[in-house]
C-alpha cells in the first residue's frame, strides 16, 4: 500500500513563547507499507511549512532541520500490526535514529468511487527535539524559552492498495 498524498496530511506542533501553539506540515511525502507489514515514511525537509517564510527558511536552516544535509526526515518499522493502538519504529531526523512509538487509531476501509480500497489511519506522537539535535532556542525575560523541546507529531493517512516493493525500494 502507498499514501494517497492527495488525501493525507503530515505535520506537528510546538509551543511557542511557553503560551501559544505553532502548527506546521511538510507539503512532500511518500510511503509504503510491504506485504510483510513493513513500512516507510519519507519527509521532503524543505516541503515545510508554517504559514510564515522566515520561519519555514529558519527552520530549513542550520539552526534547525539543515535542509541541505538532511533533505528527509525518515520513519521506518517492521510488521506493522493495524489492530493495535500503537506503532514503534525508527525516526530519524538531522542524521540522528531513535526509537519511538507512537499512537495508532485504524479509521477503517472504503472503497472509492473509481474502486479503489483505501485505509484511513491517524498517528500521533510526541519528541523531544533536541534528542535529534534541533537544539536551537532562546531564553525568555519571564523564564522558559522560546521554542519547547516537546513536538507533537500528527500523520493523518489515507494508504491505497499499489505493487508491493520492499523497504530498500522505497527509499529510492
Amino acid at each position: 500500500m502507498i499514501i494517497d498524498a492527495a488525501h493525507s496530511e503530515i505535520g506537528f506542533k510546538v509551543k511557542h513563547l511557553m503560551i501559544s501553539t505553532v502548527r506546521g506540515n511538510f507539503g512532500k511525502f511518500r510511503g509504503e507499507i510491504n506485504e510483510n507489514g513493513d513500512m516507510a515514511f519519507f519527509i521532503d525537509v524543505d516541503s515545510i511549512n508554517t504559514n510564515n517564510l522566515d520561519r519555514d527558511n529558519h527552520l530549513k536552516g542550520l539552526d534547525f532541520f539543515d535542509s541541505e544535509n538532511y533533505p528527509l526526515i525518515t520513519f521506518t518499522t517492521k510488521n506493522v500490526d493495524f489492530g493495535s493502538s500503537s506503532v514503534t519504529g525508527e525516526l530519524t531526523i538531522k542524521g540522528v535514529t531513535k526509537e519511538v512509538t507512537m499512537n495508532s487509531e485504524y479509521n477503517g476501509v472504503s472503497v472509492d468511487p473509481w474502486g479503489n480500497t483505501k485505509y484511513g489511519f491517524e498517528v500521533t506522537g510526541k519528541v523531544n527535539r533536541s534528542d535529534f539535535g534541533l537544539i536551537w532556542n532562546a531564553p525568555l525575560e519571564t523564564g522558559g524559552v522560546l521554542v519547547s523541546d516537546e513536538v507533537t507529531i500528527t500523520l493523518d493517512l489515507q494508504l491505497m492498495e499499489s505493487v508491493e516493493v520492499t523497504v530498500s525500494e522505497m527509499a529510492e
